[in-house]
């Protein structure tokens, strides 16, 4: 039937409040969201930075892992090629990545190489610190400085690097010369002024002080010794460094 005009007056006025409400409605809602955009949640804005610090620190660790297994094959391919015949594809080869990923860390070879020894000789350089911090009689300190050598030099793979340097160092000065001042030169400092002490009560030999090349020299032969001669005869380098102290303190009591 058809519709009179007043059923039509009758639901006129509820459809047009309904739109109303509708448009009503999607207004507050933009605005919520604007609102929520612009003031979020209690604790919404340090959750991003946790996760975001999360997936830093994973990444770190991983990139951390990578130049560590970079210097680790490095040092496997240096001890068995030497210096000149090392290369980057070798030791990229035996850390298991590509060759491009060893100069995200390194420049070159050469860079590759000091790096090495940088990452090796830091820790003896903190012992060493250690040892010279204590005050103790020379006896002891020479003691202890040689324990450091048999324990963080000849006991570890740190020993390659020395005879790398000794095989490789008189064709390549500028090694030797590296070598020397990251190394040789910063334990001599730490060393040198507590020898010196001791020489000025008379605990040593003056030479000694003069000289502390002499503590270590055995050692050198040590490392000299086992990458020749081990095989054949092994050499016992703790105890030599003990007999060496002896000498070195004979008449002076303990």
């Amino acid at each position: 039937m058809p519709k009179s005009k007043s059923d039509t007056a009758r639901r006129a006025p509820t459809g047009t409040p309904l739109a109303k409400r509708s448009g009503a409605k999607l207004s507050n809602a933009k605005r919520a969201a604007k609102s929520a955009r612009s003031d979020p949640m209690p604790g919404a804005a340090a959750s991003k930075p946790q996760v975001a610090n999360g997936t830093q620190s994973v990444r770190e660790m991983r990139s951390a892992a990578r130049r560590q297994a970079i210097l680790s094959a490095a040092l496997d391919e240096f001890s068995a090629a030497g210096f000149a015949a090392a290369r980057l594809d070798d030791v990229a080869k035996r850390a298991g990545v590509a060759k491009g990923t060893i100069y995200l860390y390194f420049a070159d070879k050469e860079t590759l190489f000091q790096e090495l020894v940088r990452s090796m000789v830091n820790p003896v350089l903190g012992a060493l610190q250690a040892v010279s911090a204590i005050d103790m009689p020379a006896r002891a300190l020479v003691e202890r400085l040689t324990e450091t050598f048999v324990r963080e030099i000849y006991g570890t793979r740190r020993k390659d690097i020395i005879r790398l340097i000794l095989s490789e160092g008189p064709r390549f000065p500028a090694i030797g010369e590296f070598y020397h001042r990251e190394v040789i030169a910063r334990i001599l400092g730490i060393i040198r002024p507590l020898l010196q002490r001791a020489a000025e009560r008379g605990e040593i030999p003056a030479a000694v002080a003069r000289f502390p090349q002499l503590i270590v020299a055995p050692g050198l032969v040590g490392i000299m010794w086992s990458g020749l001669f081990d095989k054949h005869e092994p050499l016992d380098v703790a105890a030599m460094m003990r007999a060496h102290v002896d000498i070195l303190f004979a008449g002076r009591g303990k």
